[in-house]
């Protein structure tokens, strides 16, 4: 087994190089960028994302002392007719983009190695400070989530598969098919509307993970606070999450039951229970348990962004959005970065994982 980890290590860094040219190639190739944008700002052109970035191209020209004069020169920017050459080039320095594209990506690289992220285009702090400042928001919403799933969907999908074809059976299967077809937005959309005064009743609050008045409180009182702040958003993110994970364990301890062995057990006399628990658990398990990891990784990263703009929720989702829309590419490419290799690293834990439960499995015996 340390071979395998050995090799699943080694091929980590090459991983992670295909994924960061393949981006940075992409971004490329898309239209428009930082300097354009900045430029579209100052000519009063630009269309923010959120109300919270602040920088302008005033700023900038303060920064860089440069005068923004008319010019007849062309410039290869859009909307830069009218501006100084000197001034563009400015902003080209500034962003960076005063290096080729070749260099500029072996120099991402190599900070990268160093996990040096650089400072964000418009926030003026650094890329792993904003990591760190928005990660307890997405780590609070994808924990939950995910062990709420697990603890509903496990029992249920047990439940479902020992009473197949059952009216329990049917009317559990239409409940998590619909809770799987209403989209996770829409439903955030109606808690608010029905709970978080909307319309209708005020039980929640709307905003954030905590209250204004949260440091004054004692800690019992911040526990509480913090568990009713995160009711709606976890409430929303976990609706839809329960049908996949339900199904599979249903059909996962339905193969399992159907198998030899588990008539032997019956045969020798143990209890129900005592099969299916002792015996049948611990095989059917495995798909289930070694799929956390992904699972964690798409709430975290994915599966809460529209939750965390519907609730004001400021995470790492929110993050990543306003980095792509105001191309703000250190925080897109670090973000881009440590995502890759956390979940490359947790794949590799959902591999031991499987061992762990099983440890009949050897991955040593095949190829990577």
């Amino acid at each position: 087994m340390i071979s395998y980890i050995v090799r699943r290590l080694a091929l980590i860094p090459l991983t992670l190089l295909g994924i960061m040219a393949t981006n940075f190639i992409l971004v490329q190739l898309a239209p428009g960028g930082p300097v354009e944008l900045m430029i579209a700002r100052i000519k009063g052109t630009a269309t923010e994302a959120t109300a919270r970035l602040g920088a302008t191209g005033g700023d900038i020209a303060t920064r860089g002392n440069v005068a923004s004069t008319p010019s007849s020169q062309a410039s290869p920017y859009r909307g830069a007719q009218g501006l100084d050459p000197a001034f563009i080039k400015q902003i080209e320095k500034q962003f960076g983009f005063d290096k080729p594209p070749l260099e500029r990506f072996l120099l991402m690289l190599g900070n990268y190695a160093r996990f040096d992220f650089g400072t964000s285009f418009y926030r003026d702090a650094k890329v792993v400070d904003l990591v760190a400042e928005k990660m307890p928001v997405s780590i609070s919403l994808g924990l939950w989530s995910t062990l709420i799933i697990y603890l509903v969907s496990i029992p249920l999908g047990i439940a479902k598969a020992t009473r197949d074809g059952t009216r329990f059976d049917m009317v559990s299967s239409w409940v998590v098919i619909v809770g799987y077809a209403i989209p996770a937005f829409l439903f955030a959309i109606l808690l608010v509307v029905v709970f978080a005064g909307g319309r209708y009743l005020s039980w929640f609050p709307l905003r954030g993970l905590t209250s204004p008045n949260w440091d004054n409180l004692s800690s019992i009182a911040k526990i509480k606070d913090y568990g009713w702040h995160m009711v709606l958003p976890t409430l929303a993110l976990v609706i839809g999450g329960f049908a996949g994970l339900t199904m599979l364990t249903k059909n996962c301890f339905m193969d399992e039951i159907n198998k030899q062995y588990v008539v032997t057990a019956r045969a020798k006399g143990l209890s129900e229970k005592r099969v299916l628990y002792g015996h049948v658990f611990r095989n059917a398990m495995l798909l289930i348990v070694a799929g956390f990891p992904a699972t964690l990784v798409g709430i975290l990263f994915t599966g809460a962004l529209l939750i965390e703009i519907i609730f004001t929720l400021d995470g790492i989702g929110l993050l990543g959005f306003e980095a792509v829309m105001n191309r703000d590419y250190p925080v897109m490419f670090g973000t881009l970065y440590l995502f890759s290799l956390l979940g490359l690293v947790l794949n590799l834990v959902g591999d031991l994982t499987y061992h762990l439960v099983d440890p009949r499995i050897d991955f040593d015996k095949r190829e990577v």
